[in-house]
């Protein structure tokens, strides 16, 4: 019989064929114009139904590829991806509100690349700027080499903290900022000197941030990269015309049609000074000619969308084609996070309690002792938690932090998906006795014992994927793992079990990992959903 059935008269309801005619001369119509794939094998036509018999064979893959090599994937654009997120303040500790940033993007490069494409993961540093002019006049004021020596970023924080605050009555501190920065974009020794040394201690720092989120890129970039080339792109918009100045003496472009003033764009201070919106433009035009990409990423929060509006209008009225490929995938804020100790404002903060409550929730289990790295352990599912908790609903929506429901090892939580993960993967019968059986035995396994569910489920992966690759929303992905974890938990068939659990779980690992999760094979006992045993006897 078969696997699946479609009613025309949804497809009535739902108005995708006329309401109207012969019910049956439609069904056997649209049977004929359904194609059959790897998926499908077989369609045919019955009473006002669509029957749908499934490949079955499809669950006797090899595990490492399961649902990666679909027909689906052939309909995607592939190329060269430049996804540029985190993008920290150089001179500042790692912020708690770059984690959403760095997360999402490294999902979503996880994501192209899983699909076919040359991925380039580039972190744009934050290390030019007018903030710098307050660092730089603020440190030869407040700073100290030796305390730089002992806790770098700490100190640096406490410098500009104290920077701040002088200048907003200091009217000589505000002077001394932009003598500095205009020293720097003069290429002053000195000056250059001091902001080198600031952002080598700032990324050597950064780098034991993405090391724990098992992140990392392949270029580190900054505004500081294209001062010059910013200088380019203002004779550029000068010889278009593009290039206007206002009342104030800026510099500015008109990018609208009425006069609106919200749609004027500054490029250029009054000082001749860049902004960052320049450095963007000069970036933008850089790496298209360096890495000749397909399509450009941006990740950053949504207060930035009106930027880079702003940034791919310019782009296109200079010329260049190429910014239609461009796309800022914004998110919204995370509320309410704090630690133990109060309001978080450092990401390690945040790291360092995920890891120590997971920690604690192991150590009430008395297999905790027998891990070889327990610490370990509970850093990789802790930081799991974070990124199932973010990554639950629509990326632009904010969502309030909540730390006991996020370690929660039941519902949908990132520790539910390690606890499901380390309980197959270690299971005997989807390891080492699986494999026995299939190599000895392969007629025993009888997957057609398997239930239409489990089959919808497991064979939909690449439907998800398809799916997530369309609005780079990770929602998708998420929802379909854990919908996985609850239906293995609950699967019955003793045989067909063993193709199911080893399936789902190369599933779940491989899903786990582009959402920028390490699985774990281990954690502790956990009373949870049984998952099931094998016929006795096998």
């Amino acid at each position: 019989g078969a696997d699946f059935k479609l009613s025309i008269s949804t497809l009535r309801i739902s108005g995708i064929l006329p309401s109207t005619g012969d019910i049956q001369l439609q069904t056997e119509h649209l049977a004929t114009r359904l194609k059959q794939d790897s998926v499908v094998e077989d369609i045919s036509a019955g009473c006002g139904i669509i029957n749908f018999k499934v490949n079955r064979k499809l669950l006797v893959q090899e595990d490492d590829k399961f649902g990666l090599n679909s027909e689906l994937f052939n309909t995607l654009k592939k190329g060269t991806t430049l996804v540029e997120y985190s993008s920290p303040n150089i001179a500042k500790k790692f912020h708690a509100g770059h984690l959403r940033s760095t997360i999402i993007g490294n999902f979503i490069a996880n994501l192209k690349q899983c699909l076919g494409n040359n991925v380039i993961r580039m972190n744009y540093l934050g290390d030019w700027g007018m903030q710098f002019g307050l660092l730089g006049a603020g440190f030869a004021q407040f700073g100290c080499q030796e305390k730089l020596k002992e806790n770098p970023l700490q100190h640096l924080f406490e410098v500009y903290v104290q920077v701040n605050k002088e200048a907003e009555h200091n009217e000589d501190m505000k002077q001394a900022a932009r003598d500095f920065f205009r020293q720097l974009e003069q290429h002053d020794n000195e000056a250059v000197s001091l902001w080198q040394q600031f952002r080598e201690i700032t990324v050597d720092e950064y780098q034991q941030v993405y090391k724990r989120l098992g992140v990392h890129f392949d270029v580190y970039s900054g505004e500081s990269f294209h001062q010059h080339q910013a200088q380019e792109v203002v004779q550029q918009l000068q010889s278009r015309d593009l290039l206007k100045t206002s009342e104030k003496g800026t510099g500015v472009v008109d990018l609208s049609t009425s006069g609106d003033t919200s749609s004027v764009c500054t490029v250029l201070r009054s000082d001749g000074t860049t902004l960052y919106i320049t450095r963007d433009l000069a970036a933008a035009i850089d790496r298209k000619e360096k890495y000749n990409f397909n399509e450009m990423i941006y990740v950053t929060d949504k207060s930035q969308a009106n930027h880079f509006r702003q940034l791919f209008h310019i782009l296109l009225a200079m010329g260049h084609s190429w910014a239609d490929r461009c796309k800022h995938v914004p998110f919204g804020l995370v509320r309410g996070m704090k630690t133990r100790k109060g309001e978080v404002v450092f990401l390690e903060d945040v790291l360092d309690e995920a890891r120590a409550r997971m920690l604690h929730n192991m150590s009430q289990s008395k297999t905790t002792k027998e891990m070889d790295n327990p610490e370990d352990t509970a850093e990789k599912v802790g930081i799991s938690a974070l990124i199932v908790q973010d990554f639950r609903g629509p990326l632009q929506s904010d969502y309030k932090f909540d730390w006991d429901r996020m370690l929660q090892a039941q519902g949908d939580t990132g520790v539910f998906l390690q606890y499901t993960h380390a309980r197959l993967s270690r299971s005997v019968f989807t390891t080492v006795l699986y494999r026995y059986i299939k190599l000895k035995c392969p007629c025993f396994i009888n997957i057609c014992y398997l239930s239409n569910e489990e089959l919808d489920v497991l064979c939909s992966y690449d439907e998800v994927l398809y799916q997530s690759a369309q609005d780079l929303q990770p929602k998708h992905l998420v929802n379909f793992l854990l919908k996985l974890c609850i239906l293995i938990s609950f699967a019955e068939c003793q045989q067909a079990r063993l193709r199911l659990f080893s399936g789902a779980c190369s599933v779940l690992a491989n899903g786990m990992r582009i959402l920028g999760i390490t699985p774990v094979d281990q954690i502790m006992s956990f009373p949870f959903y049984c998952l099931g045993y094998c016929t006795p006897g096998i």
